[in-house]
């Protein structure tokens, strides 16, 4: 399934994960909007739908990789989403789909789910800003022994700024303004800032 940038930004604001105010980014960053991609993924046929067209754009690449990880919790439920539409259109072993969490600051796969030697992997995320926490989760899938081969996101904020070393897909392009907490014109006005999940949102 293809969808266009503007099919999916309407899709966002549709069902209220287009947010407006005063958000903490995981990556430190502060910024005026914020997008809250669990919107989406609480609706099955939507993240169906987006992974279908995430998964069109990994498979016309050339790869064909048969597990997808992505880190907890912006991609829970993403990555199997992923996961399911790449094991339609493969139609061979199944294709898995893997959380990499933190307990304790650091990600690890837990829950008695381990990678193989040399298994190919996509790394998913919901939004991509800095790509720090995939980059995390590249490391631990090599560490592990198996082979990351690609990066997929739904959003890509990162304006092109990001070299993961790894063919990288997106779904949206989306330039929406972030700020160093010290540059913060929110700050500076003293609006209240808060962490995405917090009751202080409003839909765009």
């Amino acid at each position: 399934m293809k969808l266009n940038q503007s099919e999916i930004e309407a899709l966002l604001k549709d069902v209220g994960a287009w947010l407006t105010g005063h958000f903490l980014l995981s990556s430190g960053l502060h910024s005026k909007q914020y997008v809250q991609c669990q919107r989406i993924m609480q609706y099955p046929r939507h993240g169906i739908m987006l992974a279908e067209a995430l998964a069109g754009k990994v498979l016309e690449s050339g790869l064909q990789p048969m597990t997808v990880v992505g880190p907890a919790l912006g991609a829970v439920h993403w990555e199997v989403y992923v996961a399911h539409a790449l094991d339609k259109a493969i139609a061979e072993d199944p294709v898995r789909g893997i959380f990499a969490e933190r307990p304790d600051g650091k990600f690890e796969i837990r829950r008695g789910l381990e990678l193989s030697p040399g298994e190919e992997v996509l790394i998913v995320e919901d939004v991509t800003t800095t790509g720090g926490s995939a980059m995390q989760v590249i490391d631990l899938v090599r560490s592990l022994g198996a082979k990351p081969v690609a990066v997929g996101t739904i959003i890509d904020r990162s304006g092109g700024s990001i070299d993961f070393g790894l063919p990288f897909f997106s779904l949206v392009q989306m330039q929406i303004e972030s700020y160093q907490a010290s540059d913060c014109p929110l700050c500076k006005q003293a609006e209240a800032l808060v962490k995405p999940g917090s009751s202080k949102q409003k839909a765009q």
